[in-house]
């Protein structure tokens, strides 16, 4: 009878050695095969005593149902060459609840997500076998700013990142993809998508080139998939047509040129891509029109583009008798695209303060890309810009949209007709018909946040899940101010007109002085929101859901500081464990403030982030050094990977190969 082996691991030389704690060996052979039994019988060139079995890759994450991963299995002193048999979790070739794998080692993975243990196992000699983890994620996409409507940052469909192995010996670049133009707008990612007969997990960019691209989201070197060129005819655009210059808005907000800023959205019930580009044709008639691409390859669906342009009755400062008229060539549509019930919404502000401008919000049809609704915070006023830091507008399960806006008229609660101008508030819309206001918040100070250009709506808003405090359905956002709001979505508050200097917004849930400035829009996962202010540390509040408010005292905060713009966390995790925040430093953002430096990725953990994981400027020789930093960019994590943008590429970090 033979002996049972226990196994314990060693590292030694940089390698993985599997010593035997029968008859040990030393590290310089690699690994170490299971002894022989008793007496040596099966000892010898032609026995089985030294096999050894090594399957690669160690550690892979794959699409569920939809992307298949080949493990190897070396083995050696199989005289026989007799292979190796498979299984997953324990079960020969597996099964639909784990996965399947063939005898050449062909994993297909499961409908659910999880990680799970893929065994090689030598015929010749069954006692000796070795492992790999494969990390299944169910994801079904990043499809939208910050992940979802609620705009909370969160993907706890990641399975295949921890905070034990996101390290500088094990995580880092993974490649490269060149753009054409600076990434404003966040990468999005979709698995599983078919293109050119075969099937891909895609990351999507969108540069201020007037440009998007599909990139494989796993191939290293990069492989772009398709490139849509929206200044194209096949896209809408007339001979000539470029993207905007500084010197056409008047201001150098965005720089050197302006395209698509504001970052698209998908439907994938019908693989559709909508995005808004801006140009000037050689007329000098300037242009913005909603894209609806295929997403398997780039082309126009829908009759697209759209060219947008809408009115809306009000007697505005740059209103020609009771209309005001939109203006392509003062706006910028910097925020995200909101698909909300089968319409896109897309929301605007301006380049700098670069008069004439509102707060535009335009509703299209998916499916048609007919115009379907308008609202103008100040049509009976000026600016109330929806800025919001490239953030998109949120959206709760009843439909509801909401929305902060910057710096403008607010005569909402005044008893004199027309008071119809929201500047500087939270606002609330209804999408049940068309679109129209539903409920909104002023804070106290509007009037002096108005004088002093120092908007409400610099940031964010999130929605927070649903609570069992008095008030159950709660919102958070923060401006320039650096004060935080938290907002009751049932019952806004409006203007609190008996409110002073001393009571404060007593018509709020609760507010409190959060950082320096909020240029970004918090994370919230697992009771703790996350954000990093301008020239502030990245810090976690503990939320009370009994109390419906916050620890104004941070749980936790980062050892660095973020500069201007501070920064937009994202999460992932494995449901409400292995939590890590991600976090872009943007501050070498460049012109025109200094001549422009690399983006640095961030890693903490998420249960306190006192503790950096990884930066992306931590390994030697800069093996994991990003392209030139671009202000406002967002973090997307997906799959065992995450994609940032940046002024000339979309950079993808990974787990490296053990």
């Amino acid at each position: 009878m033979g002996r049972a082996l226990h196994f314990f691991f060693r590292i030694c030389g940089g390698g993985l050695a599997i010593l035997a704690m029968l008859g040990i060996a030393g590290c310089g052979g690699g690994e170490i095969a299971a002894p022989g039994n008793g007496g040596g019988g099966n000892g010898g060139g032609g026995g089985t005593a030294n096999v050894v079995v090594s399957v690669s890759p160690k550690l892979t994450a794959v699409a569920a149902t939809t992307q298949t991963q080949t493990f190897t299995a070396t083995v050696t002193g199989d005289a026989q060459n007799l292979g190796v048999t498979w299984s997953v979790d324990g079960v020969a070739g597996g099964n639909a609840t784990v996965g399947l794998i063939t005898s050449a080692g062909l994993y297909t993975p499961p409908s659910s997500g999880g990680t799970h243990t893929i065994t090689a196992t030598s015929v010749a000699n069954t006692s000796t076998s070795a492992s790999a983890t494969v990390a299944v994620t169910d994801l079904a996409g990043v499809l939208t700013f910050h992940n979802n409507l609620a705009r909370d940052g969160t993907n706890v469909q990641e399975f295949a990142l921890t905070p034990a192995n996101v390290t500088t010996s094990t995580f880092g670049k993974s490649f490269s993809c060149a753009v054409d133009g600076a990434v404003y707008a966040q990468p999005l990612w979709v698995p599983g998508i078919t293109v050119g007969g075969g099937k891909h997990n895609v990351v999507f960019a969108a540069t201020a080139h007037d440009s998007v691209f599909a990139f494989d989201a796993d191939q290293s070197p990069c492989a772009t998939l398709w490139q849509a060129n929206l200044l194209d005819a096949a896209h809408g655009a007339v001979a000539g047509e470029t993207t905007v210059s500084i010197a056409d808005v008047g201001s150098d907000d965005i720089q050197p040129e302006i395209g698509v800023i504001g970052t698209p959205v998908m439907n994938l019930s019908s693989n559709t891509l909508y995005v808004v580009s801006k140009s000037v044709d050689p007329g000098r008639t300037f242009h913005h029109r909603l894209h609806a691409l295929d997403l398997a390859s780039g082309n126009e669906k829908s009759g697209g583009p759209a060219s947008i342009s809408a009115t809306a009755l009000g007697a505005g400062y740059d209103s020609s008798g009771a209309t005001v008229t939109f203006n392509p060539k003062t706006h910028n549509q910097r925020p995200g695209l909101a698909l909300v019930k089968g319409v896109v919404y897309i929301t605007w502000a301006s380049h700098g303060d670069e008069d004439f401008y509102h707060g535009w919000v335009i509703g299209y049809d998916a499916g048609t890309l007919t115009q379907v609704s308008t609202y103008n915070i100040t049509a009976d006023g000026a600016r109330g810009g929806i800025w919001m830091s490239g953030a998109a507008p949120a959206a709760d399960s009843a439909n509801a949209i909401y929305l902060s806006a910057g710096n403008g008229t607010m005569d909402h609660d005044s008893l004199v007709t027309p008071n119809t101008d929201l500047g500087d508030s939270v606002i609330k819309l209804s999408a049940a018909s068309g679109i129209s206001l539903s409920d909104w918040f002023s804070p106290l100070n509007q009037a002096d946040l108005e004088t002093a250009d120092n908007d409400l709506g610099s940031g964010g808003v999130v929605l927070l899940p649903d609570q069992p405090s008095a008030a159950p359905h709660l919102l958070v956002t923060g401006g320039k101010e650096g004060k935080l709001y938290v907002i009751n979505r049932d019952s806004m508050g409006q203007f609190c007109g008996s409110c002073n200097t001393t009571t404060g917004d007593t018509n709020t849930v609760q507010f409190f002085s959060a950082t320096n400035a909020v240029f970004s829009t918090p994370a919230f996962w697992s009771g703790s929101l996350y954000m990093a202010g301008v020239s502030d540390k990245l810090v976690a509040f503990a939320f009370n859901p009994t109390t419906g408010q916050f620890n104004t005292s941070p749980t936790a905060q980062s050892a660095n500081t973020f500069s201007f713009p501070g920064a937009t966390p994202s999460i992932s995790s494995q449901g409400t464990s292995s939590g890590i925040v991600w976090v872009i430093d943007s501050s070498q953002y460049g012109i025109p403030q200094n001549a422009g430096g690399p983006a640095v990725l961030h890693a903490y953990d998420a249960s306190n982030v006192a503790t950096e994981l990884w930066n992306s400027s931590q390994a030697a020789n800069s093996r994991d050094q990003a392209g030139n930093a671009v202000k406002f960019t967002v973090p997307t994590v997906a799959n065992g990977k995450v994609y940032i943008g940046t002024r000339t590429t979309i950079e993808a970090y990974g787990l490296l190969p053990q």
